[in-house]
């Protein structure tokens, strides 16, 4: 290939170095010149023009990515077509992505004219990630060349997704005097969040003393019926002898490895009973935060294996103090949609304050309450609105007629607000990244309220609590990520998701929307002072 400065005459197939405008034309860079082009060029007085020329054995950039792509042997990986010399790649399927680093390196060693990017070896990925780039620099690249780097890749497999396995896994959780209950509860509630994230499953739990002798016995039963058991000890392993190593050779199995190079997450154990795989989890995996535990887990799920070995090498990279997102190489992650919210309107309470009736029936220009409160839920960018219905129930679906809603009986609204939560989370879709809680007697509340909530939700990544707020005191409703979701499923009486935020050490944002975030209808003055006309 020859690129510089052509004569136009001599221009007819050679790709333009820059865009360039001729007339009303303009033709983009990269374009490759036809005789047509030619003479619009000339008639605008054109000269010359910066272009590549291409040799009888050169291949065009796109031509050229496409055929290096094309020799590749790949797993869980799907290649879009090339445009601009560019060809990506990105996953089938959620898992571990692995790589030959020495395929890479001796493709990348080929010429600088063609280069090959990948994620880092073990890092997660989502379905729809891209995971590596093939891209040829100038406009074409010599045929030879190009061959030379699909006989490399015939050697063998250059990369894969090892997709996450539906890993049934049972817990240990060991007990000293003092450690408190609600510990070990949220102990098993952040293991069920990280399981769920690579679709494994936690099937069943254990709580013993914290004695070997105890936890071999739990060990030998949970691994007769999961394919992982995860020991949580009461007290960190300090030494190779300690309970939780000590108790898989009790129970018959083989310590691979006490205590690997990533911190958090030191003093982590791997063994193997009856086949299966047992970690002594470290204490830091007890909390949500990205850890060594999380590394290992991972692997395992991805039916990975893991040897001493590649524990010690997991030095470099080990510290993990803090975590900054890595971005992806060129382009951002194939678009998604907005993260799905479901909004959860609770409409079953008895309305007892009010002497008889029942607020959410009563009218607001005319309108039932809890109507309006429906159709400011749909007219927001959530995607599903459910009513929770209890008290009253055909009244108040009578009042919703027509609304295309999701209702959710509860039976035991008596019991108070946490069974009506319950019972409208569990008909949040399962693609829902969270659950916007709206209360049915708050006539105040807009679509457009609803909708910052939703978008501040969106901005924090879909981790975040997001609050309504007025005046900086919390109001509601209140956006709750998924990864609250199975401690709601253990609220009893008359309670709320506050205490849960607060224990789970979630991120927080309040959002301020205006007295509306403050005005609810639980008495008949508060009622008729917001303008509502109460019905027998």
């Amino acid at each position: 290939m020859k690129f510089g400065p052509v004569p136009i005459d001599q221009a007819e197939g050679a790709v333009l170095a820059h865009a360039t405008t001729a007339g009303d034309r303009r033709l983009r860079k990269a374009h490759r010149l036809s005789a047509d082009d030619l003479s619009v060029l000339k008639a605008a007085g054109v000269t010359q023009i910066v272009a590549a020329v291409l040799a009888p054995d050169d291949l065009g950039e796109d031509a050229a990515a496409e055929k290096i792509a094309q020799s590749m042997v790949h797993r869980n990986i799907e290649a879009k077509p090339a445009a601009t010399g560019r060809v990506n790649l990105y996953a089938k399927v959620a898992g571990i992505f692995t790589v030959d680093a020495a395929m890479i390196d001796a493709i990348n060693a080929v010429d600088p004219t063609i280069t090959i990017a990948t994620l880092a070896r073990h890092a997660p990925v989502e379905k729809g990630q891209m995971v590596a780039t093939v891209k040829i620099i100038p406009f074409a690249v010599a045929a030879v060349l190009v061959d030379a780097v699909a006989e490399i890749c015939a050697g063998g497999e250059i990369f894969a997704v090892n997709a996450y396995q539906p890993v049934r896994v049972g817990v240990i959780q060991t007990v000293l005097p003092g450690i408190k209950p609600s510990v070990l509860d949220k102990t098993l509630r952040v293991t069920e969040a990280r399981l769920t994230r690579s679709g494994a499953r936690l099937t069943a739990e254990r709580r013993t003393p914290h004695e070997v002798a105890a936890v071999a016995e739990a060990a030998i039963s949970l691994a007769r019926d999961n394919d992982m058991v995860v020991i949580f000890g009461a007290s960190a392993m300090s030494d190779f002898g300690d309970v939780v190593p000590a108790a898989i050779e009790k129970a018959g199995g083989v310590v691979i490895r006490a205590g690997m190079p990533v911190d958090p997450g030191n003093l982590l154990v791997l063994g193997t009973l009856a086949g299966k795989r047992v970690i002594g989890a470290p204490g830091c995996a007890r909390s949500p935060k990205e850890n060594g535990f999380d590394w290992v887990l991972d692997r395992l799920i991805a039916g990975l294996d893991m040897t001493a070995k590649d524990i010690a090498g997991m030095g470099v990279g080990g510290l993990l103090m803090e975590i900054p997102t890595r971005p992806q190489p060129r382009e951002p992650l194939p678009a998604r949609a907005e993260p799905r919210i479901d909004v959860v309107l609770l409409a079953a309470g008895r309305s007892s304050r009010m002497g008889g009736p029942n607020k959410l029936l009563a009218l607001f220009d005319g309108k039932p309450l809890v109507r309006r409160a429906a159709e400011r839920a749909l007219g927001s960018r959530a995607a599903n609105t459910i009513v929770v219905t209890g008290h009253q129930r055909e009244r108040v679906r009578t009042a919703l007629s027509g609304l295309d809603v999701t209702l959710a009986d509860n039976p035991d609204f008596a019991e108070g607000l946490s069974s009506s939560l319950k019972a409208g989370i569990a008909r949040v879709s399962d693609d829902a990244a969270g659950a916007l809680i709206a209360l049915g007697d708050m006539p105040s509340i807009s679509s457009g309220d609803l909708d910052r909530l939703i978008e501040a939700f969106r901005k924090s990544g879909s981790r975040a609590v997001v609050r309504a707020s007025h005046q900086g005191k919390r109001g509601n409703p209140v956006l709750l990520p998924r990864s609250l979701f199975p401690a709601i499923a253990h609220l009893e009486g008359d309670t709320g998701a506050r205490h849960l935020v607060e224990a789970e050490g979630l991120d927080v944002i309040d959002i301020e929307i205006g007295e509306g975030a403050a005005v609810d209808v639980d008495t008949r003055e508060a009622l008729e002072g917001a303008g509502g006309v109460l019905q027998d």
